[in-house]
Parts: structure tokens; sequence; C-alpha cells
């Protein structure tokens, strides 16, 4: 299978945005619950990397913690494509509310027949290594990366053979949008008064 499974990254410190971003809820909804309901109609599997896995005992997600500690991003990748059924993951963090599902059909056509490791898109010359797919071939290169005491996830994929989608090929699905993060608690309030009442399932393809 090639596109079977994707993988929500949640087990981040989340220092700058002083609580757990697992807990970002709008209208009383957590969004890794946007996650699910957005990428089920999409994956047969979907995959949560938490350190705090009670926080989805009620949800459809097969959920997993870092085998590698301290390792940041690249350890939650690394599990996540140890537990995918599918050749590519799709790779999202928990604190990206935006999430276009025409694009990730986008990447999937992108990639089909290609010999590469993954779809990641370039955006004002820099990388986006979230919103992303990445092939399980990948995890022993995390873990040599990983063992050498480095981190980056952006330096890590640069040394992989990937597929590079560029702003003027996606500008149709609003790139502005799908690669939002909410680091801070001020990013999470000035984003939340603007979205909280079309927040819902329809967003999934804006």
């Amino acid at each position: 299978m090639e596109f079977g499974s994707a993988i929500i990254l949640a087990g981040g410190k989340s220092r700058r945005m002083g609580f757990d971003k697992q807990q970002l809820q709008v209208n009383n909804r957590y969004l890794t619950r946007f996650h699910e309901e957005c990428l089920g109609g999409l994956f047969h599997q979907l995959i949560v990397v938490t350190n705090n896995p009670e926080l989805y005992h009620d949800t459809g997600f097969v959920v997993v913690s870092d085998e590698i500690p301290e390792g940041g991003p690249l350890s939650g990748i690394h599990v996540g494509l140890k537990y995918a059924m599918s050749r590519y993951a799709y790779v999202i963090a928990c604190d990206m509310p935006h999430i276009n599902i025409d694009y990730v059909q986008y990447m999937k056509r992108r990639l089909l027949g290609r010999s590469c490791s993954g779809c990641v898109t370039r955006l004002q010359n820099s990388l986006e290594p979230f919103n992303a797919f990445y092939g399980r071939e990948i995890v022993p290169d995390i873990e040599n990366f990983l063992g050498e005491g480095k981190k980056s996830v952006v330096e890590f994929i640069q040394q992989l053979n990937l597929l590079y989608l560029t702003e003027g090929e996606i500008r149709f699905y609003n790139p502005e949008f799908m690669f939002v993060n909410l680091n801070t608690r001020e990013d999470f309030e000035r984003w939340s008064r603007k979205n909280r009442e079309c927040f819902s399932a329809a967003q999934c393809r804006k």
C-alpha cells in the first residue's frame, strides 16, 4: 500500500505555548480531533505520536510514543514511520490547524510511480517539513542522524532524495494557510479570534 497512513506529531514540549499543544481547543473541540475527522477519509491508519497516551483512549488513533528520547520532531517521525502500514505516510504537527485535503491528494498523485523518499513543499526558499509525506525507508537514516547528536528536521531532510513542490506550483491550494502553525499563546488567540466561527470539517478544503 502506498498511502495508507497519516502521522500527527503531538509529543513536543510546547515551551513557547506555555501549555501542552495537544490540548489546544476551538469551540470545546481539540485540534487533534479535527485532524482525525479530516484525515480519516483519506487514510486507513491514523497514528498520533504523544507522550500522554491517556488523552487518546477514546479515539481511532494508533497511539505511540517516542522510542528515541530527546530527538524532537524527528523522533516522532521515526516512531510514526515504524508503525506505518504503507510505503509513504503523511506527516502533520498537532499545532497546524489547516488541512487542505485537495493538496494532500495532489501530493499523492505527484509521488505515484516515483522512487523518491517523500514529498515536501518549498516556500520562499524555505522547506516546510510538515504537511508532507515521508517513506518508511528513511527510518534507518533518522536513527543514524539522531545518533550523531543532530536534531534539525530541515537539515535532515536536505540529505534525502525528495520531491520538492514549489510555491508557484501550489498557489491554487492557498499555501499561506496550509503551513500555519501555532507556536505561542498569542498565535493561538489571534488565530482563534479569526477562525472560531467557521472552524469545522469544511475547513479541510480551505
